[in-house]
């Protein structure tokens, strides 16, 4: 050791840590960062689960043209359940399904099944809606209906 580290250790010029002051102002910045970064990640939230809806209602949409082709009908009721379990009405020999992988895949992003509403609003056959998170009809903003395209 040279003369002028023994001096500085001498004097306790060294620093083994943080002050309170120098992690206060830390928190404090880390605090305005995320009440500035917050709302617009939430935002795009919503927006992802809305664009998701849309992308499943289209594929539960094609699923139900492929299960018109094979029976020649369309069910009458909201559930879409006929999609992964042969209706009772159906004959065996016409039902190809299941029409898609799993119950899960008829749910939306908020955790409710899809609704089949015969003859659509928005489409000429039939409309595939999510009712978004407020699960119920109308809606703005990430509460508003998501239909098939």
């Amino acid at each position: 050791m040279n003369t002028h580290s023994l001096s500085r250790a001498a004097r306790g010029v060294f620093r083994r840590g943080f002050t309170i002051v120098e992690i206060i102002v830390v928190i404090v910045i880390i605090g305005v960062l995320a009440t500035l970064i917050a709302p617009r990640l939430i935002g795009r939230v919503g927006a992802a689960k809305t664009s998701t809806a849309l992308s499943n209602a289209n594929s539960i949409a094609g699923a139900i043209n492929t299960y018109r082709l094979d029976t020649g009908s369309l069910p009458t009721g909201p559930s879409v359940m006929f999609l992964v379990e042969r209706p009772t009405d159906v004959e065996a020999d016409k039902w190809h399904g299941p029409y898609m992988n799993s119950r899960e895949n008829l749910l939306d992003p908020w955790g409710v099944e899809f609704v089949l509403i015969v003859p659509g609003q928005r489409n000429f056959d039939f409309d595939v809606v999510s009712y978004g998170a407020d699960k119920k009809a109308g809606g703005e903003g990430e509460d508003q209906d998501v239909t098939n395209k």
